[in-house]
């Protein structure tokens, strides 16, 4: 019994002494220079993980908006929609609603370097800018220039009363912006042109002869200025002028139907006819 007793008496020394050693050395850890750096370090990148997750979240709103604005905006050429002013003003309202999605955008941003999280809402931007573009298109038959986006994303807020400067407001109001990329402008001028093909197929099934040609032209030209960045811009620009590319001769293939067989083809079978009918484009195509 008296082995027995002292073998556990010195396992409980041992033990002790143990724990005693690792208070010293978690006491000795956390006192460390190196510790407290790491540990800031992690609460820094926890912190930039989340403000990311954040903004992945919103630009995946912003995207599923622009998108519904986008499918409201092509009933403009529908024959049921009794007034195209009404869809406009509506298409204003949900594009009002993305405006305040990017809002909070630039408040997450405020402080931060745009690039370090540019991946995490750049699909939202770009499909903003094409529903915007879109819109334009409708209203004035034009392209909208970055400028003009890039206006229409100044914003309110609230700040410190003791602000001063040219953004400041004497009731405490100060100016946030948000400026869109040229990069993520040029991709949702690319993206418009798909929407722009498949207004001119709906515009020709509607008995519309006029719009065609209009789109024929106003791609021609977006073509040619994407034509002059080839493979100096970004990979992504040059990568869907291959898509813009088959908008284009989509279009143009539907002038030509119109102009040489217009008249031997029912206006209600012309859509048909031109949504069947394909393109080949070699996607090397004008690439140097």
């Amino acid at each position: 019994m008296s082995t027995k007793d002292g073998s556990s008496r010195k396992r409980k020394q041992d033990s002790a002494q143990t724990q005693k050693a690792d208070d010293r050395d978690s006491d000795v850890n956390s006192l460390s220079p190196m510790i407290a750096s790491f540990k800031s370090f992690q609460l820094e990148l926890d912190i930039r993980h989340d403000k990311y997750e954040r903004l992945v979240k919103l630009s995946r709103d912003i995207t599923i908006e622009s998108k519904r604005t986008i499918f409201l905006l092509h009933r403009v050429i529908s024959p049921s929609v009794p007034s195209a002013e009404e869809v406009l003003a509506e298409s204003d309202v949900k594009l009002d609603g993305v405006r305040q999605k990017i809002k909070q955008i630039a408040e997450e941003l405020l402080g931060e370097d745009l690039y370090q999280f540019h991946k995490a809402f750049t699909p939202g931007i770009q499909e903003f800018v094409e529903a915007v573009s879109f819109q334009h298109y409708i209203k004035h038959r034009t392209l909208i220039s970055l400028e003009d986006i890039n206006a229409r994303l100044v914003f309110l807020q609230e700040g410190k009363s003791e602000a001063t400067g040219p953004s400041a407001d004497p009731q405490g109001m100060q100016e946030l912006a948000f400026q869109v990329t040229p990069t993520d402008y040029l991709l949702g001028v690319a993206d418009l042109t798909g929407e722009l093909m498949r207004m001119c197929i709906s515009s020709v099934g509607n008995g519309d002869i006029d719009t065609p040609y209009q789109l024929s032209q106003f791609l021609r030209e977006i073509h040619d200025g994407f034509s002059y960045i080839g493979n100096t811009g970004p990979y992504e620009v040059s990568k869907k002028l291959h898509t813009l590319r088959q908008s284009l001769g989509k279009v143009e293939d539907a002038c030509y139907t119109l102009r040489v067989r217009g008249s031997e083809i029912p206006k209600h079978m012309l859509a048909d006819v031109f949504a069947s009918r394909a393109v080949p484009i070699d996607p090397d195509e004008g690439v140097a």
